[in-house]
């Protein structure tokens, strides 16, 4: 869980309307019996096959259920490590971007970005007012991160989990999809609510997981360690805009062993294991189908089947995403339209908790 600031454009009239809203244009506080889906994704250049199949295809499916979605390019989460403002500016475009040409749509969810409502990073001060150092020292990520970076961790990074718990508690979500490096996470957010309500009354709901169906898809060239945009090898990662000629030498060059058999045993063979979940998760086929059709294809042939449903599963996205690339306006009206959304919904919340804990 899992995810930029942005030029003044001309037009957002809602958006700055919502901004100025008083109270007494304030919804009244979100019924916790409604359910409310919320999800984030830095905006960290274009998606990879990892995210597309550990959330993006997951968050697509979640807006035709029952309730309202939240979907957040979370850019202050993504200056917990430098950034260059331009490539962070256009990096949220790129993002949005990709997210609707995935098939995420503004008509069903609400697509927005996350520096543009105020009332994450004030609820994210209130929580992390509550919630004892120790705490977050103790969350593995910190530990993994601050293990490279020696002493180069800044305070952003080890308090970003309180942020993220204020993007789920701001808009009173009771659903949140998650991989399995984000569980921890989601126990303090969870800690947090109950914390809260503790002290002050029943206020939030206390926030479940969905866990994304699809494991960590695994690097190509390394299948011990997750897919990841930062890997300096660039045949490790698939990305959703690399050509159909870039994704066939990818798989091509995927380490898998020197048994020519398709199996799925992910101790044993974690790299033939990775083309398996992929090609099972591309195609929609149960892993054990994906295996029996495999049955006397070696690994160099069924790496090319793989490159292919993968090709044809990213070529609508990819098309889609070329068009809205080149309108630069429509991008950019979503993310106005549905900050304006997003506000509308933080703001009642994010005073109602002011009052409780005595600011207002």
């Amino acid at each position: 869980m899992a995810l930029h600031s942005m030029r003044k454009t001309r037009g957002c009239w809602s958006f700055i309307r919502a901004l100025h809203k008083g109270p007494e244009a304030a919804l009244p506080p979100q019924k916790d019996a409604v359910r409310r889906v919320f999800s984030g994704i830095q905006p960290t250049g274009i998606p990879h096959l990892g995210n597309y199949l550990g959330a993006i295809e997951s968050w697509v499916s979640l807006q035709d259920e029952p309730g309202s979605v939240l979907y957040s390019i979370v850019d202050l989460h993504s200056i917990t490590v430098p950034q260059d403002p331009a490539v962070l500016r256009q990096s949220v475009l790129d993002m949005t971007a990709a997210l609707l040409a995935c098939g995420i749509s503004p008509e069903k969810s609400t697509l927005f970005q996350q520096s543009q409502v105020a009332e994450h990073t004030q609820l994210s001060w209130i929580l992390t007012c509550m919630v004892r150092l120790p705490r977050l020292q103790h969350l593995h990520q910190w530990k993994a991160k601050t293990a490279r970076q020696k002493h180069d961790g800044t305070v952003g990074l080890l308090t970003y989990p309180v942020l993220q718990a204020a993007d789920i508690l701001l808009y009173k979500s009771t659903h949140v999809p998650v991989g399995e490096d984000q569980v921890q996470h989601m126990e303090l957010v969870q800690d947090l609510a109950r914390g809260f309500n503790k002290k002050y009354g029943e206020f939030f709901p206390e926030p479940k997981s969905i866990l994304t169906s699809m494991k960590k898809v695994k690097s190509l060239r390394d299948p011990s360690a997750k897919m990841s945009k930062s890997d300096p090898d660039r045949l490790a990662t698939v990305r959703i805009t690399d050509s159909p000629e870039e994704i066939v030498q990818k798989f091509r060059k995927a380490v898998t062993d020197f048994t020519s058999e398709v199996t799925y045993d992910p101790a044993a063979r974690p790299g033939v294991s990775n083309l398996v979940a992929i090609h099972s998760a591309v195609s929609g086929l149960p892993v054990e189908e994906v295996v029996r059709q495999s049955a006397g294809v070696d690994t160099a042939r069924y790496k090319l089947l793989v490159a292919d449903a993968v090709i044809e599963k990213f070529a609508p996205i990819k098309s889609e995403l070329e068009k809205l690339k080149l309108d630069k306006d429509h991008i950019e009206k979503v993310l106005q339209a549905g900050s304006a959304k997003a506000k509308e919904l933080a703001y009642p919340v994010c005073q109602e908790v002011k009052k409780l804990v005595g600011l207002l």
